[in-house]
């Protein structure tokens, strides 16, 4: 079977199986499961670019898609006046002072021979600028915090449209990704898995505990949309008479029109980056880069400077999961720290590209589209395979219970299973790189 036909069936499967969630459950389902497939693909692609390409083992994906939720914020919700008047100048004067402190670190180390000399001057300028910085930053973001913060507590955002904070939280987690490329690049592969997830812990846990930034675990709730709202439509005599002349509820109609919205637009954004990653692929950036992948040794004695080029997809890679965050943040409308885990948006964007096919763009959106699908559909396919199993079962029965109350736990065991079997029968994924 040719690599193409493989492809188209593949894909004809997965669209199969998202157009019979339409038939059998609802179409709100199949389009909610359509759209975070889309957004779970464009952060597979993310990641294939830095290991398929380059062969960067980064497990901090999760940090870089907060990044883009926490770009919705800043972009899109409106500005909290009272809070800029009490403590904003506080806060970026204390931002400014830390820069600042950072930049004179570095130009004295590299302005001043090696010795306890330097030492003791870089020193003296951190814990300077550090003092500083605390006594400008703490009083500053107390005022922000003290500001209604039922309901707001922090800066807010621009007011921007919200579409516009999309391509900023990709700019937020390429800059990210460029200052921990900087520093953990060098490290080799197993040591770069366990600082870039350090770090993406780190990321969260400032979006947890910043409140002046985002609410901390608080939330953000009614982020602005880029396509109406339901209630809007529901009240539109023109939408009404056009859903009711197809043969659909109002309420129904608006919940399918905003769904398919998103869908439209997403799916615009994940075919551009697909079509620049194919672009990349077979240019020759992109089979430097996989011969850096295969044979690092050799491509630096071909004189390439493999640690600039690894900074550069691994800047490239967390952009677009910086995109997918955005995304993601505006599907969802509200943007919850607390719920970024490493098992979502680490783990599982991991399996969908070695389930895909590592180092094969359209093996990565596959995969992210087929993963998707199976984590949502597993657990009620497995509720019905317990109940069908334990019917024959006595109700008191302890075996019946416990098997009924594991069925939460068919998620994890699902991706196990199958991703044991990719490795065992298809270790190059269910579609190869060529």
């Amino acid at each position: 079977m040719s690599q193409s036909v493989k492809t188209f069936g593949l894909f004809g499967l997965v669209a199969l199986l998202i157009l019979g969630t339409g038939f059998v459950q609802s179409w709100n389902s199949a389009l909610l499961i359509l759209n975070m497939g889309l957004v779970s693909a464009l952060m597979a692609l993310g990641v294939n670019l830095q290991w398929g390409f380059a062969g960067l083992f980064n497990v901090g994906v999760m940090g870089f898609v907060a990044l883009g939720g926490l770009a919705t914020v800043v972009i899109a919700m409106p500005p909290v006046r009272a809070a800029w008047a009490a403590g904003a100048s506080g806060v970026l004067a204390a931002l400014a002072v830390g820069a600042l402190t950072l930049a004179l670190a570095v130009w004295v180390t590299r302005r001043m021979a090696r010795g306890w000399p330097r030492a003791l001057v870089s020193l003296s300028v951190l814990v300077a600028g550090f003092v500083i910085y605390r006594a400008l930053f703490d009083p500053a973001v107390a005022e922000i915090e003290r500001i209604d913060p039922a309901l707001t507590g922090y800066l807010g955002g621009l007011g921007l449209p919200v579409v516009l904070a999309w391509p900023v939280g990709g700019l937020l987690a390429a800059g990210a990704a460029w200052v921990i490329g900087k520093t953990a690049l060098g490290l080799r592969s197993d040591y770069l898995a366990i600082a870039t997830l350090g770090i993406a812990e780190i990321i969260i846990a400032v979006l947890k505990n910043e409140d002046w930034l985002a609410r901390g675990v608080k939330n953000v709730i009614g982020l602005p949309r880029p396509v109406p709202y339901e209630i809007d439509l529901q009240n539109d005599p023109a939408f009404v008479e056009r859903a009711t002349g197809l043969g659909i509820d109002a309420t129904t109609a608006s919940t399918l029109y905003v769904k398919l919205g998103y869908g439209l637009m997403f799916a615009v954004v994940l075919i551009g980056v697909l079509v620049l990653a194919q672009l990349a692929l077979s240019s020759p950036w992109g089979r430097m880069m996989r011969a850096i992948r295969d044979n690092e040794v050799a491509a630096r004695a071909m004189g390439k400077d493999v640690t600039a080029r690894h900074l550069q997809v691994f800047v490239l890679g967390s952009a677009i999961c910086g995109v997918a965050g955005a995304m993601m943040t505006t599907l969802d409308g509200q943007l919850t720290p607390a719920s970024y885990q490493p098992l979502r948006y680490t783990f599982l964007i991991w399996v969908m590209v070695i389930v895909g096919g590592s180092g094969n763009n359209f093996g990565a959106v596959l995969g992210g589209f087929l993963i998707w699908f199976l984590w949502v559909q597993v657990e009620p396919i497995g509720a019905a395979v317990i109940d069908l199993v334990t019917s024959g079962m006595a109700d008191g029965s302890w075996l019946k219970a416990h098997l009924q109350g594991s069925v939460q736990h068919m998620r994890l065991l699902t991706m196990g299973v199958i991703l044991l079997l990719v490795l065992r029968f298809a270790p190059r994924g269910l579609l190869p790189e060529r």
